[in-house]
Formats: structure tokens, sequence, C-alpha cells
């Protein structure tokens, strides 16, 4: 499969970027694709440097006649989103991804691509290893863990760059210039409950929502997207009410970057509500699939049998919990009232689990207005601290504000209207880029974000198109070439 990955064009990209997918990277485990990084440096004798958290630096003097442009800094991450289909048989620790061509865009084999951010990678390499392309000073930065806490930005000590353009290649639409992005909190609810032995006179079943589009939580959190937490949770309340349904356990979601597309759940019910549970059950799934039946048409929910559990969740904590998620906010919770169509402010229910006494529910909220941001954090502490939960908000990290009169958006502007004709679709965007965080240290750094058209990011569906990668290349080497003067 990577050979014919090999085969497109350009080849610079595709070739760097078969060999970036290789390697096993999930976010915290960087270990294999840090070594990765500081070999391909150290073999092209540029200097290269592995900073206290991990970051890995590789520069790259000027060509000649390219001495007097300011310094920059092209920066991507390592690290990628690791999701799967239920049905796909694969280890992300062990195994690189198997991509697939599928006409104009490359996909993988029911997992994630790994383009988000792979491509900006493999972009940043073609370049470093380039001997015939112009470029000013180049200080290659390539962080870790982006995905799921953002912690190699944070931890990037001041002085260790010199280049005053940050070129971020991050973005997903090949026709946008990013020039903002929003900031985030995680909110993470913890707690105990007692565990109570289930009665004879109850049966066992599993029930399992399956079929979501899932997909990022930033970039699709407006296209109202099914949350298989929150749908499993409606099934839930819905059992409880009309037939004593009780929880033994759960586990829904994965990331707190993705959308969650699946959920189970194992319950109880009395024996003798079997016939109008499966059949209140089967209506109410039927109303939610007629509800989404344009955004996702996939929805599966599957209901079955099950030895009947040993334990169940302690009543008054599960009339709690169940409502407390029914209360919490999912899902856009205010647009920016200054940029069209720019979420302001949104909340991910990612995961859910409970099981042996225990319960954990993690919610990442995203927002560019750091009032808001926190106004929906308490909101959601709230909701959770009512049913008994203890409440961690954590991972803080500030968006990006705006520059609409950076030097570097002049040239990207005007080179873009020159090459394609038409004007760039200049935004901040709802997704956490590090610019934020790496200007922190950074204040004077020009920033600026771009790249070609990443569809379905953070899920199985995750495709990247060639024609796009091809135009995000020429445009790569024309900002190159026209890099301010220092």
């Amino acid at each position: 499969m990577s050979q014919d990955i090999r085969q497109l064009e350009p080849k610079a990209i595709w070739n760097k970027f078969a060999d970036l997918n290789a390697v096993p990277r999930p976010s915290k485990k960087e270990e294999r694709v840090i070594a990765f990084m500081k070999d391909f440096g150290k073999n092209l004798n540029l200097e290269t440097v592995e900073d206290t958290v991990g970051n890995v630096i590789i520069k790259k003097p000027a060509t000649v006649g390219m001495e007097d442009r300011k310094a920059i800094v092209m920066q991507s991450h390592l690290d990628m989103v690791h999701q799967k289909n239920s049905d796909t048989n694969f280890d992300f620790l062990t195994q690189g991804i198997e991509m697939i061509v599928d006409g104009d865009w490359v996909k993988a084999n029911g997992t994630t691509l790994g383009a988000d951010n792979g491509l900006g990678v493999a972009t940043i390499m073609a370049i470093l290893e380039s001997t015939d392309i112009p470029h000013p000073a180049i200080e290659a930065l390539f962080t870790i863990d982006e995905e799921t806490g953002m912690t190699g930005a944070m931890g990037l000590k001041g002085g260790l760059l010199k280049g005053a353009i940050l070129l971020n290649l991050d973005t997903e639409d090949d026709d946008e210039i990013g020039v903002g992005c929003a900031g985030g909190i995680d909110v993470t609810a913890v707690g105990t409950y007692n565990e109570e032995e289930t009665p004879e006179i109850k049966m066992g079943y599993s029930i399992e929502v399956k079929g979501l589009q899932g997909g990022h939580s930033g970039m699709d959190i407006h296209k109202g997207f099914g949350n298989a937490n929150k749908i499993m949770n409606r099934l839930l309340f819905d059992g409880f009410e009309n037939f004593g349904l009780r929880i033994s356990e759960i586990d829904g979601g994965s990331l707190r970057n993705a959308i969650p597309r699946e959920s189970k759940a194992i319950v109880a019910i009395d024996r003798v509500h079997e016939t109008a549970f499966e059949f209140e059950m089967g209506s109410l799934v039927e109303l939610i699939k007629s509800e989404l039946k344009t955004l996702e048409p996939d929805l599966t929910v599957v209901f079955n049998k099950v030895e009947t559990p040993k334990m169940m969740m302690d009543l008054g904590v599960q009339e709690g919990l169940t409502r407390a998620l029914y209360a919490a906010h999912n899902g856009v919770y205010r647009m920016n009232a200054d940029i069209p169509e720019l979420v302001e402010t949104s909340n991910n229910i990612a995961r859910v689990i409970i099981k042996n006494g225990r319960v954990k529910i993690g919610c990442l909220i995203r927002s560019s207005v750091e009032s808001s941001k926190m106004d929906l954090a308490m909101m959601l502490r709230a909701t959770f601290e009512l049913t008994g939960c203890d409440v961690e908000l954590s991972g803080d990290y500030p968006g990006w504000e705006p520059d609409m009169d950076s030097s570097i958006l002049k040239v990207l502007r005007s080179l873009y209207e020159k090459l394609y004709n038409e004007k760039p679709h200049v935004a901040a965007c709802h997704a956490g880029l590090e610019c934020g965080l790496l200007g922190t240290n950074y204040p004077t750094m020009e920033m600026i974000s771009f790249g070609p058209n990443i569809r379905g990011a953070h899920s199985p569906d995750e495709r990247a198109q060639i024609s796009s990668v091809q135009k995000f290349w020429g445009f790569v080497l024309e900002i190159l070439k026209n890099i301010p003067k220092a």
C-alpha cells in the first residue's frame, strides 16, 4: 500500500509521509518518532536537538542569496490521534498506518490516517532534505503531545528559537489562512459509588451505540453530529424512567478531542418487563435515528441479552449521574458575535466510564474568549458536583489572538491571490492550534497557519486530498521564496 503512496506527486512530501507513518506515534508515547526525527536531522548533518520535554528542533541555514531574509520557524506536531473502527484489528503501538489511495484521496484502512499533522511534518522534512529549494534560515520545530494536552508547546522554553516568523502547518483547508484559534480546558468529574447485588428477578442486556461519524471536537463541533455518550444516556434515562433499568457499567467515547462515535453499556431490568422494554427501546432508537438521519445515516444501536451482571450501580448515584449527563451541555455553547460562522465556545462530552464502583466523565471545552471558557467550565463543574463528584479543571491553554496587520499575513494573502486568482479565507478557527501557547514565550514572533485539505480528522474517516497537497506544496515553495527581509 505504501508503494502506491510513494508514487504520488509531490513525491517529496508523500515519501516522507510514508516514512513517518511507518513509525507508531501515539500522543504521550512518542519515543520512537522522536528518535526517528533526531536520526533524520543528524543524517542530514543538520544541527538537531531535543529539548527537555521531547520537542525536536532541526536547524538549516539559508540557501545562497536568502541570507538577508527573516529566519523562520516551520512547525508541526509529531503525535497523531489513534481511532479505529470497532471491527478493525489494528495495534497502534506496534503497527504502521496502512494507507490506501482512493481516487483523489489518501485514507487509512479502518483507522485514522495521521495526516493531522503528519503531512505538515512530512512537508518540513522535505524542505530540510532538499538541495534545490530556495529558503531563508529555518528552525524546524516538531512538537509532541499536541493532541492530548499540548504539553510540547507548553514546555518549550523561551530563547531556544531565534526565528521571527512561525509557519504552522496544521490547518485543514487549503483556501484558509489561519490567524487565530481557540484555547481550551479539560473538565474531569470523578466519583465513587456503592455497588448492589443484582436481584434474581432481573435479566441482563448489553446496549451498544455505534456507527456515528465522530470527528474533530473543535472543527466539527458545529455540524450537529451525534455524540454517543449523550445518545446512550438518553436511552438509559428512558429505560430507568419506564422500567427501572439499572446500570452495571458504561464505556463510552475515547479521546478528549474526538466526538464520541461509540458507547457500550451493561444494564439490568426486571424479567417481567422484557417484551415492553425491547419495544420501547426500539421505538426510541427509531426516533433518534429519524432525528439524525441526515447527519448520521449509519447510526446503529444494538440490544443483546447477556448474562445478568452480578452487581449494579447504587440507585441514588445512578439517578444523579444520568440526570447530570442529560443536563450537561454538549456542542456549541456560543457563536462568535464578530466573525461570521465561527464557534466561540463549545464542549465535548468525550468520555464516560462507569465500572467497579468508580465514575469518570471527561469533557473538553474550547473557546476563543477566556471568560466564556470559564463560564462553561463552571457550569459543568456545578452540574457534576451536584451529583457528589469531584471536578478537576486541568490542561488550561490560551487561544491565539489574531494579528490582522502582520507582515507574513500580507505576504500569504498576496501570494494566494496571485497564484490562484481568488482571495483566501483569512480566519480564526475553533481548533486548538499550538500558536497561542508558543506565543506565550515568544510574544514578538509573527505566526500564521495553513495546510492542505484534510477531512474527517480524529476519526477513521480521516482522508487527505492528493490534488490539494499538490496545491499546498506549490504555495509553500512560493512562501519560502518571499519571506520578507530582516
